[in-house]
């Protein structure tokens, strides 16, 4: 009886066993970070498996192409496809992106989705810790080094009396860079030219930079580029203090506190003075280094619940005193003195937070910001207020191939002046944005953004995007993007932040600029070694420009050409142990249309050529030692009576750091050759130009060689 019974089922025992037979074992290799991740759900066609501590899972999968999808409750989901051979094991490795809480908010923040930053289609140059900590010690104040040493990046003078800065981004002019901390627009929608002064890098984990037009992820304020500064996140408990001393007369103490998380909540804090007294080079009577004084203060909130809920606050007061111009008993070439000062105090505030909702990353981002600034040119005085608010809510997902966000903001700015009213503004921009970067296999990416901001002033401006990222072989990468941006005017560029507004007519008819970027990256990484090769290009229409109008005041108004900028970078990495090597190159071209001569001409103060040799040996118990060089070539200069353009020049810096258990000393050295612009040519014009500057333009370094030195200690 049971003998029969088996005969007749057993064909059909066969028949379902047969596809069984044909199965291959698929391993299934799960990381995070660089480490396993545990317990995660890994799917592959109808078959299920958990991964073990080690990260692990073993599926027996059928032969073809199959597609396989990990979830983990810390993390986003990821699928990828893939090819099984019958009979044949094979092994992968899927990394997963952790939800997007404290640690992954500048990948969120700069470029709206939470892929790694090495498979991001947007190119993003990142400053990492270690280099801000060698900056730190160099200029403890401000982030203006920092940046500057940066590839296509050019820190610019644009008061020098009072050391005002900005940062041109591939040839652009400094207003169309957009500054933001944590993604948040902390200094305002434009910031202005002494924001940078003000920012000390001790508490900064990683700076992020986004170059050519990037209005599509950030509006209207980012039509040169992003440079995203990211907060420290607390890993220890730590308390740091840092006092420096320079050879010009400034000072620097900082405090860096923090607290690791417990029950889920973290905190830091940054405080600090930093000064430098008033000092006359090349004794003219006129301020080479402007004096100041500023006190900042800068605490932090963060949690996390490990879930997928997280949310970080922060909140900063800036106040600070500038003083240059002729000093005490000394005149001007028309034989009145004209001193200059700004007292500047600034209050800002600013939050994020994230929700997992199903498989859906919530975010809501809101910041406040008043700044105050009361200056004197001479005799003429102007005070005035800019503040304004910004608001944001996203929505951002994962469906097979595509990691896709959408979502909307809305931000006002404002501006009251109290001696100039007719310059009084008050823009509010609604916009809507979304993001999808679709992956066509481990080789191909593609990124498709687009963003509409309803300007109240200045009509709806769209300005689309789209990234492409190719890895063709192993170690090579391409990046390749083009898009358009757009520039809302107001009273404030580099030429009105030197002389103020009272001599700057009332504006009128000025439209929006608009531009349209193209640029093309590519990558070689072979084992150490690393170099990276890029070509950009940008076209700007109706670009602002100051026209002197007769009386002794200047209109600004739109041109009639556009600006044309263009040009290739070269960047070169060796990194071996605690040895690094770096060597760059950047060509630039920039013109213009004059707005007094109504012809073409290179755009002001834009080296030609700029070049840069740097080399750091670091070990953990001993410190570390570093030389570094930079080139700056050929630039045109504007209303110069002395010369046409800027004499090439070479900066040499070094610096060493000892390190005692917790305690290190440093000493660093700037422009060892004490190249200084007042050994060419005076700073002083011989008569008042009808904008009201007294100063030429700071092609070169004002303060000649400076050297400091100082302690860092770790309690």
């Amino acid at each position: 009886m049971l003998a029969a019974w088996l005969a007749i089922i057993a064909p059909h025992l066969s028949a379902r066993s047969a596809p069984l037979q044909n199965l291959s074992p698929l391993i299934v290799e799960v990381v995070a970070d660089g480490r396993p991740v545990g317990d995660a759900e890994v799917v592959a066609g109808n078959r299920t498996a958990t991964t073990d501590r080690e990260g692990r899972a073993v599926l027996e999968v059928e032969p073809g192409q199959v597609e396989v999808t990990v979830r983990s409750r810390a993390h986003l989901p990821a699928t990828i496809r893939l090819t099984v051979v019958a009979g044949t094991s094979r092994t992968i490795q899927v990394s997963l992106e952790r939800l997007p809480g404290i640690e992954e908010e500048i990948i969120v923040t700069a470029t709206r989705t939470n892929t790694r930053l090495a498979d991001q289609p947007v190119r993003v140059e990142v400053i990492g810790r270690e280099e801000i900590e060698e900056k730190a010690l160099m200029t403890p104040g401000s982030v203006a080094m920092l940046l500057g040493e940066t590839t296509g990046l050019r820190v610019q003078t644009t008061a020098p009396s009072l050391g005002a800065a900005n940062v041109r981004i591939q040839g652009l002019r400094g207003r169309y860079s957009q500054l933001v901390a944590d993604g948040l627009p902390l200094y305002g929608a434009q910031g202005d030219s002494f924001s940078l002064l003000q920012v000390p890098p001790l508490d900064l984990g990683q700076v992020e930079i986004i170059k050519g037009v990037a209005s599509a992820l950030y509006g209207a304020s980012a039509l040169g580029g992003v440079i995203n500064l990211v907060s420290r996140r607390p890993v220890d408990d730590e308390r740091q203090l840092l006092v420096n001393r320079t050879s010009q007369a400034g000072t620097d103490v900082s405090v860096w506190l923090a607290r690791a998380a417990r029950a889920r909540w973290a905190w830091s804090l940054i405080g600090g003075y930093h000064g430098q007294l008033r000092r006359d080079l090349d004794d003219d009577g006129w301020s080479d280094v402007p004096a100041f004084d500023r006190g900042v203060l800068r605490p932090r909130l963060f949690f996390d619940n490990g879930q997928g809920r997280s949310m970080f606050v922060t909140l900063g007061v800036m106040a600070e005193q500038r003083e240059g111009g002729t000093l005490p008993g000394r005149t001007a070439p028309d034989g009145q003195p004209f001193e200059e000062a700004l007292r500047s105090r600034r209050l800002d505030a600013g939050l994020v937070g994230r929700w997992l909702i199903g498989p859906r990353v919530v975010a809501v981002r809101g910041s406040a910001m008043r700044q105050s600034q009361d200056r004197r040119f001479g005799p003429t005085r102007e005070t005035g207020v800019r503040a304004g608010w910004f608001g944001e809510a996203s929505i951002q997902g994962v469906v097979s191939r595509h990691v896709w966000v959408a979502g909307t903001s809305f931000q006002q700015d404002r501006f009251d002046s109290r001696q100039l009213p007719h310059f009084d503004y008050r823009f509010s921009a609604p916009s809507v944005f979304a993001q999808d970067e679709v992956s066509f296999g481990p080789r191909w990416t593609v990124a498709l953004s687009a963003r509409a901001d309803l300007h109240s002033e200045y009509g709806t401006l769209a300005t689309p995007r789209v990234s492409l990222l190719s890895r063709p072989a192993p170690g090579w990468t391409i990046r390749a993007a083009a898009g358009t941006g757009a520039f809302t005017p107001t009273p404030f560029t580099e030429e009105t932040e030197e002389t103020g507004l009272s001599r700057v007519r009332p504006l009128a008819g000025l439209r929006a600029e608009r531009a349209r970027g193209a640029s093309l990256d590519l990558t070689r990484t072979l084992g150490a070694f690393e170099v990276t090769a890029t070509v950009f290009g940008s076209i700007v229409d109706r670009p602002l420009g100051r026209r002197v109008t007769g009386g002794n005041q200047v209109s600004l108004v739109n041109l009639r050409e556009p600006t044309r900028t263009w040009g290739t970078e070269l960047l070169g990495r060796y990194r071996a142990g605690g040895f690094t090597a770096l060597a760059t190159h950047a060509w630039t071209r920039s013109t213009e249309l004059d707005p007094d001569l109504d012809v073409r001409r290179e755009v002001p103060l834009t080296p030609d050529h700029t070049g840069s040799l740097n080399a750091m040996w670091e070990h953990e118990d001993w410190g570390r030692f570093g030389v570094e060089a930079y080139y700056i070539g050929r630039q045109e200069l504007d209303d110069n009576p002395y010369r046409e353009t800027g004499r090439p020049h070479a900066l040499i810096g070094a610096l060493v750091e000892r390190r005692w258990g917790r305690t290190r000393f440093f000493l660093n050295s700037e422009n060892l050759l004490n190249v200084r612009q007042t050994r060419d040519d005076s700073l002083i014009l011989p008569a008042r130009l009808p904008d009201g500057r007294w100063t030429v333009e700071a092609w070169a370094p004002l303060e000649g060689r400076v050297v400091n030195g100082g302690v860092r200690v770790a309690f």
